[in-house]
C-alpha cells in the first residue's frame, strides 16, 4: 500500500507532461478540413505548371486537328456558315475537364502509398469533410483549365456572349463536380497507383467518345443508343451544345439534326432535368466516396 502511495504521485506528474490535447469535433472543424482540403489542391495544381500545360494539349488537338481533317467529310451535313469545329466545340470543351477531374483523384492514391493519407485520416474532423473538400478542389481546377479552353471559342466560331460564356462555365462547373466526385470513388478502395490509371484509362475515352461529343445523337444503333444514355458526360454535352447553337443563325431543320437533345423512348429529356441528373449523380457517387473512407484504415 505505502508503495502505491510513493508511485501515484509520479505517475500523475507524467500523465501531465505528456497529455495531448485534442480540439473537439464539430460543424466549424469540419469545414476548416474542407478549406484546407480544397487548398491543398489549389496549390498542388499552381507548383504544377506542367500538369496544366498537357492537359491543354489533347483538346486542342482534337479541335484543330480531328475537326479541319474532318471537316471535308462533314461538310455537307453542316448547315451553311457552320464548320465542323463548332459543332464538335461543345464536347471537346467537356474533354478538357474530363481528364484533369478524374486525374485529380489520383493524389489519394499516391497519398496512400506513401502514407499521408493515414495522417489525414486520423485528424479530429469527419470523413465527409475530406471528400468534399476533395471534390471541390478538383471541380476547381478541373473548371479553371475549362475556362482556359473557352478563351479558344473563337477559333471555332463560337461567339464569346456573356450569356452563353456564363452558361458554359456553369455546366462546366457541375461537370467537373461530378467527373472529380467519381475519380475519388474509385481511388478510395484502390491502393496502387499503377491501378488506379490504368483503370481511368479504361473508362475516360468510352465517357468521351459515348458522349456524343463528335456526332449527333441520332440514327444511332440501338445498342449504342442506350450506352449513350447511361453516360454522365453526356447529359452536359446536350446542353453545351444546345446553348452555343442557341447563339447561332441556324435553320431549324439543322438545328434537330445536330442538336436534337436527349430521348428516352421518343420522350425529349428536359435541359433542366439532363442538368439534375449529373447532379444526383455527382452527389451520389459523393456519398459512395464518404461511405468507402469510413471504412478506410
Amino acid at each position: 500500500m505505502a508503495t502505491e502511495v510513493a508511485i501515484a504521485p509520479e505517475a500523475d506528474a507524467l500523465a501531465e507532461q505528456i497529455r495531448v490535447a485534442v480540439p473537439e469535433g464539430g460543424y466549424r472543424h469540419d469545414l476548416r478540413a474542407v478549406s484546407i482540403v480544397w487548398r491543398r489542391e489549389l496549390i498542388r495544381f499552381r507548383t504544377d505548371r506542367l500538369r496544366a500545360v498537357t492537359a491543354l494539349i489533347q483538346p486542342i488537338l482534337f479541335l484543330f486537328v480531328l475537326g479541319t481533317g474532318l471537316s471535308s467529310l462533314a461538310g455537307g451535313s453542316m448547315p451553311p456558315g457552320v464548320s465542323f469545329k463548332t459543332f464538335i466545340y461543345p464536347g471537346v470543351l467537356a474533354m478538357s475537364v474530363l481528364f484533369t477531374a478524374i486525374f485529380s483523384a489520383a493524389s489519394i492514391v499516391w497519398d496512400r502509398e506513401f502514407g499521408f493519407l493515414r495522417e489525414i485520416l486520423v485528424a479530429p474532423v469527419s470523413r465527409a469533410s475530406i471528400v468534399i473538400g476533395k471534390c471541390l478542389g478538383g471541380a476547381t481546377i478541373a473548371t479553371f483549365q475549362g475556362i482556359v479552353f473557352l478563351i479558344l471559342a473563337g477559333f471555332a466560331d463560337v461567339p464569346y456572349n456573356p450569356v452563353l460564356i456564363v452558361t458554359l462555365i456553369g455546366e462546366l462547373l457541375l461537370l467537373s463536380f461530378t467527373l472529380t466526385a467519381f475519380g475519388v470513388m474509385m481511388a478510395a478502395r484502390i491502393k496502387q497507383f499503377q491501378a488506379f490509371m490504368a483503370l481511368t484509362q479504361m473508362l475516360v475515352m468510352p465517357l468521351f467518345f459515348l458522349s456524343g461529343a463528335l456526332y449527333p445523337l441520332t440514327g444511332l444503333p440501338a445498342w449504342l443508343s442506350v450506352l449513350t444514355r447511361i453516360d454522365p458526360l453526356t447529359y452536359v454535352v446536350g446542353p453545351m451544345r444546345h446553348a452555343v447553337f442557341s447563339h447561332l443563325s441556324i435553320a431549324a431543320p439543322f438545328d434537330q439534326r445536330l442538336a436534337p437533345g436527349i430521348t428516352w423512348g421518343g420522350w425529349l429529356v428536359p435541359l433542366w432535368l439532363s442538368i439534375g441528373i449529373v447532379a444526383i449523380m455527382g452527389l451520389g457517387m459523393m456519398a459512395v466516396a464518404i461511405a468507402e473512407f469510413r471504412k478506410t484504415e
